[in-house]
């Protein structure tokens, strides 16, 4: 009888272990690839993107959404990767990834690294970014792929049917409001990009406000499946009160492998284009707030928004005006 019960279980077990590789390996749908305006040429272009992968079966595969949830979108994964990148072994993937992404060193003040992440952290000579001076302008915060959004309320997000929740993303109701019917611009950090952040305006700032959440990729590939993605991941903000622009809400956002997001700007008195931060490892998003009437942003940002893709945009280049 024992020995009936065991083949018994053997068979179970096998069963469930071939029914688990099955869907491991279960046929992941084809994806369209993200494609993005180049500001500078005005080309459509596609984005290659790291660990692509990986991002697709994650977020399309059940084995893969339950690893998700379980592990992927949890803190301690982020942490752990994010660490690694500061031991010294890790700086023999700097070249190969420069090489991959055909990354220019020619603007990094330094050359030589002690691991990926003072790579990934390189600061740019200056003067490769001029800070647009005039104070009707309100400039990019980081290099990036930009979405702009003239009004918030008007605006599907990502997936039809999905809005940007102001009020969830702030965690503050009475904040919210102030950015009823306002805009929004949303500045995605790829692996590759300069990962620095710096003040779109100028302005007193108030303290930064920091609210746990969870570590989803930020990809758009991840984004197709999860859009309310930016209110459940970390994220850090703080307000800029401007004479022209108003009160400026600028965020960051966590992301998975994101290690760390350090705010080195000390005071409470910005200067548009200074240093306010930066993340570690991964790939991480900032988001900028305007109230209603506080912005005219740029045209070709909205019409390229409008029609479903992002604009490369650089840090220290005009996004809007005074309206």
């Amino acid at each position: 009888m024992n020995i009936k019960k065991s083949r018994k279980r053997w068979r179970i077990t096998v069963l469930l272990v071939a029914m688990l590789i099955a869907l491991i390996f279960y046929p992941l749908p084809s994806q369209k690839p993200i494609q993005f305006y180049d500001r500078d040429n005005g080309q459509l272009k596609t984005e290659k993107v790291a660990g692509e992968q990986w991002l697709v079966w994650l977020y399309n595969n059940p084995v893969g959404e339950a690893t998700l949830w379980a592990l992927a979108k949890r803190k301690i994964v982020s942490s752990i990767y994010g660490n690694a990148m500061d031991n010294a072994s890790s700086a023999e993937k700097i070249e190969p990834f420069i090489q991959d992404f055909n990354i220019d060193m020619s603007i990094a003040q330094e050359h030589t690294f002690n691991n990926f992440n003072d790579f990934f952290t390189r600061k740019l000579k200056k003067g490769v970014r001029p800070i647009d001076p005039d104070s009707t302008v309100a400039v990019s915060p980081a290099d990036g792929k930009i979405l702009a959004y003239a009004n918030i309320s008007n605006s599907d997000f990502f997936i039809k049917g999905y809005r940007f929740d102001v009020t969830s993303f702030l965690d503050q109701p009475e904040l919210a409001k102030k950015y009823q019917n306002g805009s929004l611009l949303i500045i995605r950090l790829a692996p590759p990009d300069y990962h620095r952040y710096h003040f779109p305006v100028s302005g007193n700032t108030s303290p930064n406000k920091k609210i746990e959440g969870d570590y989803y990729s930020v990809n758009p590939l991840a984004l197709r499946k999860k859009a309310e993605i930016f209110w459940l991941n970390k994220r850090e903000y703080a307000l800029i009160s401007n004479p022209i622009f108003g009160e400026v809400t600028m965020a960051e956002v966590g992301a998975t492998m994101v290690g760390s997001m350090i705010q080195t700007f000390k005071g409470n008195s910005a200067i548009k284009g200074e240093e306010k931060g930066y993340f570690k490892f991964g790939g991480s998003t900032v988001v900028l707030l305007f109230e209603k009437g506080k912005i005219e942003i740029d045209k070709d940002l909205l019409l390229n928004t409008s029609k479903g893709f992002e604009t490369t945009v650089k840090m220290g280049e005009k996004i809007g005006s005074q309206p």
